[in-house]
């Protein structure tokens, strides 16, 4: 079953307060807490106070959306872990390299999959599961690069988010997803203009997301238990466009929901 919510860093000039105000307004059920802006990394006592203040409107911490570069050694993983903790969520999720797959080298990706089998194993032990970002420039941008990933690290805590590939076609995504499918475990949900990459309406991308929410409603956490579709980004980064694009996403869910 899916549960309609919100990427705070749709909203990054907005404070975290605003953004739970604005969520609640649109009768969605949980946020995922950006790590840049409105829980930033190791900031535990923010966490918690944004996790109150969250709970207090009557909403739930969908996740807590790190920065964390997995096998970039500058980071260190402990504080982001401490945040997830804090904001008492089961999923956290983190970026897989800073390099597209096509420029990683063998050592790279080696040190990319042992960081993510370390802190898989950390975040399992506090009863978390990773979520990786799939995106652009690290190694989740193609589908066979997820793939080896995923095949590479097995570990049942490491998991994944979706989204759909900019100015790439349905069918294009619809084939994507697929790689994404046993380990799916929750959705990043936006509507560009296929062609320029503009932001646009949530309701101009239905055909797409229909297919996609039927898709992703077959993958095991969606059969087994709940997760959520998030909306990311709204045109002209327009709290008004939100609360449309909110109702857009609601309408969506209950239809599949049902189906």
């Amino acid at each position: 079953m899916f549960h309609p919510g919100l990427v705070s860093i749709t909203f990054r000039q907005l404070s975290a307060r605003e953004i739970v105000s604005l969520v609640k307004e649109a009768g969605l059920k949980g946020i995922e807490w950006g790590g840049d802006i409105h829980v930033p990394h190791g900031e535990v006592e923010t966490a918690k106070e944004v996790l109150a203040m969250t709970r207090e409107a009557g909403l739930e911490v969908a996740a807590y959306g790190s920065y964390y570069r997995a096998g970039d050694e500058t980071e260190t993983f402990e504080g982001v872990l401490a945040c997830a903790v804090a904001l008492e969520t089961r999923v956290l999720r983190v970026w897989i390299g800073r390099q597209g797959s096509a420029d990683a080298d063998d050592a790279s990706r080696q040190r990319i999959y042992e960081d993510c089998r370390r802190i898989s194993s950390m975040a399992s032990d506090a009863g978390i599961e990773l979520a990786c970002e799939w995106h652009g420039n690290t190694l989740t941008d193609t589908a066979d690069a997820a793939s080896a990933l995923f095949e590479a690290v097995d570990h049942p805590a490491f998991n994944t988010y979706w989204q759909p590939r900019t100015k790439t076609s349905r069918e294009f995504c619809l084939k994507d997803m697929d790689a994404a499918m046993p380990r799916l475990i929750g959705l990043h949900m936006f509507s560009w203009d296929a062609e320029t990459g503009g932001r646009e309406p949530l309701e101009g991308g239905q055909a797409s997301w229909q297919e996609f929410l039927t898709k992703a409603k077959t993958c095991s956490r969606a059969q087994e238990s709940d997760m959520y579709a998030l909306l990311e980004f709204v045109k002209d980064d327009e709290p008004r466009q939100f609360l449309d694009d909110a109702q857009t996403l609601k309408g969506w869910l209950e239809d599949v929901n049902l189906k």
